[in-house]
């Protein structure tokens, strides 16, 4: 486990489509980072469901801070990777969603989210931010590491393997999209980020 001393490195993770800070693996990235690294500057963001809404939330979090890292579930890796882009950071993917809008497109509707107690909803506008948000190619791959599972019953895996080629990759075989085992990775994520 590497010690992370800096006190002003700052992590945060973003949930997946849906989700929110109160996720499992939201809940379980939260008690590792207490338990382990109390003085990192951690937060567990609740993202709203409008994607460029969801970005500018992500950069007021980050404000001028340069020391930093992300964690990103889902539709979570996605927006990661768009931030990790612009600001060159590392950000450690959980089953990231490579163009969500070709998946979610299939889902435009309202939905009630059970956690958040709120209704939202799931536009073709929408889509087409996600769709121009994209980065076309990654500009360093080596500032990913990805936790990806065969078995993920959402995404196809093999689009994010040719996505993030050049990247840190774990594939395991079987698994789900949640991804089974989540708790067991948190070590390796903590030393990806190396905020030391």
């Amino acid at each position: 486990m590497v010690v992370i001393q800096n006190m002003n490195s700052k992590i945060l993770y973003l949930h997946g489509f849906a989700s929110s800070s109160l996720s499992d693996k939201a809940q379980q990235t939260t008690a590792y980072f207490q338990q382990h690294y109390p003085h990192i500057d951690y937060v567990a963001l609740d993202l709203p469901y409008e994607p460029a809404a969801a970005l500018t939330l992500i950069k007021q979090h980050i404000g001028q801070q340069r020391n930093v890292a992300l964690i990103g579930s889902s539709l979570g890796g996605f927006l990661a990777t768009c931030i990790a882009e612009q600001i060159e950071c590392r950000a450690c993917l959980i089953n990231p969603a490579v163009a969500p809008h070709t998946v979610l497109d299939k889902h435009l509707g309202r939905y009630y989210h059970p956690v958040l107690q709120q209704h939202y909803d799931v536009t073709s506008a929408q889509m087409s931010q996600l769709q121009q948000m994209m980065p076309i190619t990654l500009q360093k791959p080596e500032n990913y590491l990805l936790l990806l599972q065969s078995g993920d019953e959402v995404l196809d895996y093999r689009l994010a393997l040719e996505y993030y080629k050049g990247a840190t990759i774990k594939l395991s075989e079987g698994g789900d999209h949640s991804y089974v085992g989540y708790a067991n990775e948190l070590d390796a994520i903590a030393n990806f980020c190396q905020l030391a």
